[in-house]
């Protein structure tokens, strides 16, 4: 790479939230503001991106604009709680973890087996009753496994107080795509218990239960309907609210960061790019698996991408798989704690430039 002042470079930099830590907006600053010490002259692009997780809001309110919706719904334990989603025209994006995300809860407070998507429900409930007719659903980030019931529930009060899920027709003619790159069913050993709910709290004896409570509703599911979606690749995402919108909402599923990207024209923003960096918290061999630096890898090629991490391991996997670059930002040295800390990630990350 040639040295600033040769040429006019341009530099997309599209790096994902580093979770607990710092927004994809802040990443992405924070490596502008580096390069621009090394390379004064060089025009730098920044696009906030998620997958579906944290920070999905923000990124598409950057990418189409819209109004932040926010209303006060019920939190995976049933409290109140103040959530927001964005409502442009007809279309809303909603981030499930406004409601019903794991970051809502203490430690001491998660448990799966009581933990409710009633939330997401109401905010579905909100964004129809504003008009909304296509809502994109950011899947990431949840505290529940309830399959979903909950947000049904929620639809159900809002839509046919009384009554059931038939007597609903204010959703008859709304569109839904959920976004996620979880590709897991909704039931067995790859399904939503066994593989996600112990991050959110569940011991090994609610797993089977978990499972067999989801299997259950399935079943009663597909005999109302006379198809069964289970199976199909995303069911098994938050809990298995993935089944519900697939399910009862025939939403179509995508990975959430070919949502992004397609909404911000992102292949024409980087077809006269020099370089692209992205990044996240943790690189490793589940990078690979479709994780975001890899959608933003395969949308990028043939321009060079740099990936960066807080942690880095399998450097050599990630090398071969296209990155040019694979960096870790933190000194080796340097404590989870300290390195976790806001001002410090985003200065090592102006450092790695």
């Amino acid at each position: 790479m040639q040295a600033a002042g040769f040429f006019e470079m341009k530099i997309v930099v599209a790096i994902d939230s580093f979770k607990g830590c710092l927004s994809s907006v802040e990443a992405n600053q924070a490596a502008a503001d580096g390069l621009r010490r090394t390379f004064p002259d060089a025009e730098i692009v920044q696009v906030p991106v998620s997958d579906g997780g944290e920070g999905f809001l923000e990124a598409f309110q950057t990418a189409i604009g819209g109004e932040v919706q926010e209303i006060t719904v019920n939190d995976p334990l049933m409290r109140p709680v103040a959530a927001r989603y964005l409502l442009r025209g007809k279309e809303a994006v909603i981030e499930i973890a406004q409601a019903g995300g794991l970051t809502l809860l203490s430690p001491e407070e998660r448990n799966p087996m009581v933990a409710t998507s009633y939330g997401t429900g109401q905010l579905v409930a909100d964004a129809v009753s504003k008009g909304a007719e296509h809502i994109l659903v950011g899947l990431g980030g949840s505290a529940t496994s309830d399959a979903g019931i909950g947000m049904l529930r929620a639809l159900i009060d809002v839509f046919a107080p009384g009554g059931t899920w038939d007597d609903i027709m204010a959703l008859k003619q709304v569109r839904f795509t959920i976004a996620s790159d979880v590709r897991n069913p909704l039931c067995g050993a790859n399904g939503a218990a066994y593989v996600f709910a112990p991050q959110k709290g569940a011991t090994p004896e609610m797993l089977p239960l978990l499972d067999e409570r989801a299997r259950r509703f399935a079943e009663v599911s597909a005999k109302h309907f006379g198809f069964d979606r289970s199976e199909m690749a995303g069911a098994g995402a938050a809990g298995g609210l993935g089944y519900a919108f697939l399910q009862y909402l025939n939403a179509e599923c995508k990975p959430g960061i070919q949502v992004l990207l397609e909404t911000v024209g992102f292949r024409d923003i980087v077809k006269d790019a020099d370089l692209v960096i992205t990044g996240e918290g943790s690189a490793d061999r589940q990078t690979l698996m479709g994780k975001l630096p890899m959608g933003i890898l395969r949308q990028s090629s043939p321009t060079p991408v740099c990936l960066i991490a807080g942690r880095v391991s399998d450097r050599e996997q990630l090398l071969q798989a296209g990155f040019t670059r694979v960096e870790c930002i933190n000194p080796p040295d340097l404590p989870l704690d300290i390195a976790m800390r806001k001002d410090v990630a985003m200065q090592n990350i102006m450092n790695a430039f």
